[in-house]
């Protein structure tokens, strides 16, 4: 399951001066893992491809300066969560309120002070780490433990806007409980729940490549996101998926499709393009979902649209 957001254990020292990069770290070595950039634009892609939790960024830098580097960093989607403290020779009120302006969080003065350094660098890890586990719970489903819509909102949106950058096809798979609503009234929703936890988890396992999120959709139905993928590997995955829930061998004795408990996916896949939208795909993708329910359930079906 990919994180969305900051790396808790990691720093990314942002300074075009070697010395002062090594004196930080030197400073900080025993807190944390320490990544480096000497220019506003390498330490930008660094804290897009590994998101660390805080960022010390000095201000005065040939190129992008520091302010515009944290604007930029708060910017992305990818880097917003990423805490900036600001490293600057300047004390004065100007220098602060510009540095809170870009969305700092802190400011540290040179010529340093190393334990002032150290404690601030504490005192910001800690504020992610709690902050970054007060968003994994919020972005949980409270009864299966996969990650709730909104969160699956917010990758779609992340993943979608990635994979129009590097024009690679991108799926989405729409899962469906079979008859759940025969399956709650005959054996109850306590039991009920079971089912949906055990086919929660299910799919979760099944779904084991980098990137892949499972998220419940709403109510007895579920949604995968598979990056790089077309529409044959997507189906392959949604027709595994189908299997590995009737391998559960959960009885489910008013199922008009089978005595087990089976599942329908939709499947979709396209490359991004500046005229498609996330909804297109999820259309598509329930699209697909429908015809695989008309066609008798128990199995995945890919749009046949474009």
């Amino acid at each position: 399951m990919p994180e969305l957001h900051a790396d808790p254990s990691l720093i990314l020292i942002v300074d075009d001066s070697v010395d002062t990069i090594r004196l930080l770290s030197g400073m900080l070595k025993d807190q944390c893992q320490i990544l480096f950039a000497t220019s506003g634009e390498k330490g930008i892609g660094l804290a897009r491809l590994h998101q660390p939790a805080l960022i010390l960024l000095d201000v005065e830098m040939t190129g992008l300066n520091g302010y515009e580097v944290c604007a930029a960093l708060k910017a992305d989607p990818t880097t917003k969560d990423c805490a900036v403290i600001i490293v600057t020779a300047h004390t004065g009120m100007d220098s602060e309120i510009r540095a809170l302006e870009a969305g700092a969080v802190d400011f540290i003065t040179k010529p340093f002070n190393p334990p002032v350094v150290r404690a601030r660098v504490q005192t910001h890890l800690r504020l992610q780490q709690h902050t970054a586990m007060m968003r994994q719970l919020a972005n949980r489903d409270g009864l299966t433990g996969l990650y709730n819509r909104r969160c699956f909102d917010e990758a779609l949106t992340q993943e979608f806007e990635r994979h129009r950058r590097q024009s690679l096809p991108l799926a989405l798979a729409l899962i469906d409980i079979d008859h759940f609503k025969a399956y709650n009234d005959h054996y109850g929703h306590p039991q009920g729940d079971v089912c949906l936890q055990r086919v929660a988890t299910a799919i979760e396992t099944a779904a084991r490549r980098p990137g892949e999120l499972v998220a419940r959709y709403g109510g007895e139905e579920f949604v995968t996101i598979l990056p790089h993928c077309d529409a044959h590997d997507a189906k392959k995955f949604a027709e595994r998926l189908c299997e590995v829930v009737r391998s559960l061998q959960l009885a489910h004795r008013t199922s008009e499709t089978a005595e087990l408990v089976t599942i329908s996916v939709g499947v979709a896949s396209l490359v991004p393009s500046v005229e498609s939208t996330t909804l297109q795909l999820i259309a598509l993708a329930d699209q697909a979902l429908y015809q695989a329910k008309a066609a008798g359930r128990n199995r995945a079906t890919v749009s046949t649209r474009p």
